[in-house]
């Protein structure tokens, strides 16, 4: 998932070598214990052991801090995600899950293709999950990164409370280096709200299972308000009643409008959803310049598994692009 960047950190790396154990007398260290403790009933000592096994990694604070050289345009997120690789990759999985994706679809009314989307993005349909130990990367990011030390203190906190719920060795899983998970990426905190048990078995399996993968995601989608059978986005145009300033790309994460309201002001665009609809125009850079785009409720949905809108464009133009592959091999 999308993490921002913090150029200021570098500071902050003069004092950290390559890897080096958690001081557990650090004070913060300390109080972060003595919390667990006496909010979460958790054995002092075994939580100094873990912890105490946990390393801070330079890399890892490299790879938070490190500041984008540039920001990419769509064109060149787009030209990333949408490969003809990613594609025939992602056709192929769908293929070999197909039963596990549509039962999930059906059960859900999440579609295939958003799945296959999250998946395809996410971690290249499982190929790439990172391969930091969770319990290094959220531990040197809560106490040597000060710029998100409470947020990431907040996910150590779940992942130690999931690592006894799930009856996981804290020090097994792998991740990325902001400590997301498994082929879906699940920061922990989303693991223990919307991972599910999709097969049955008694275990949330979201690095090996992939009817547990595709169920934990649809889930994600479904509590984050997915409306099933809505459309997602449509490409626009301005026409020639617009009369608002050129629209410029940014990165709004909300619809402000209705279907209505943008149509009276001169976007063209097609889609069967009510009138009252909330909708927004979103613009991005393209290969021939300015490209307009409605995102309706469903596109913002994809926007809170990344906070970014080119992913859920990508999200979505991927997921159509192997539902194209698919079908045109089935006909």
């Amino acid at each position: 998932m999308n993490k921002r960047l913090f150029a200021g950190a570098a500071l902050f790396l003069l004092s950290v070598t390559t890897a080096q154990a958690i001081d557990l007398d650090q004070p913060e260290v300390r109080s972060f214990i003595d919390s667990m403790v006496e909010e979460h009933d958790l054995d002092r000592e075994e939580l100094r052991d873990i912890l105490g096994a946990a390393e801070v990694k330079d890399s890892i604070l490299e790879a938070i801090a490190r500041p984008a050289e540039k920001t990419l345009s769509w064109a060149e997120y787009r030209e990333h995600f949408l490969t003809r690789e990613r594609i025939d990759a992602g056709a192929a999985f769908w293929v070999e899950n197909k039963d596990t994706l549509e039962s999930i679809s059906i059960d859900t009314g999440v579609p295939v293709e958003i799945l296959v989307g999250i998946i395809g993005v996410e971690t290249y349909y499982g190929r790439i999950t990172g391969s930091y130990r969770v319990l290094d990367a959220l531990a040197t990011l809560a106490f040597s990164y000060p710029p998100r030390s409470k947020f990431f203190r907040r996910e150590l906190q779940e992942y130690l409370l999931l690592v006894r719920e799930e009856g996981m060795q804290a020090a097994d899983a792998t991740g990325s280096y902001a400590g997301a998970m498994g082929r879906p990426q699940f920061m922990p905190s989303s693991y223990r709200a919307y991972a599910v048990d999709s097969t049955g078995d008694g275990k949330r399996d979201i690095w090996d299972d992939w009817t547990d993968v595709a169920g934990s995601i649809a889930n994600y989608f479904l509590k984050h308000g997915w409306k099933p059978g809505e459309e997602v986005t449509a490409q626009a145009s301005l026409g020639g009643t617009w009369q608002g300033a050129t629209p410029e790309p940014a990165n709004t994460l909300k619809a402000s409008e209705t279907i209505a309201s943008l149509s009276r002001q001169g976007v063209m665009f097609v889609t069967d959803l009510h009138a009252d609809s909330k909708s927004e125009l979103l613009t991005f850079e393209g290969d021939d310049g300015a490209e307009h785009w409605v995102g309706f409720h469903n596109f913002f949905v994809i926007t809170r598994y990344n906070r970014s809108v080119m992913y859920a464009l990508a999200v979505h133009q991927l997921g159509q692009e192997v539902a194209i592959e698919v079908n045109g091999d089935a006909s």
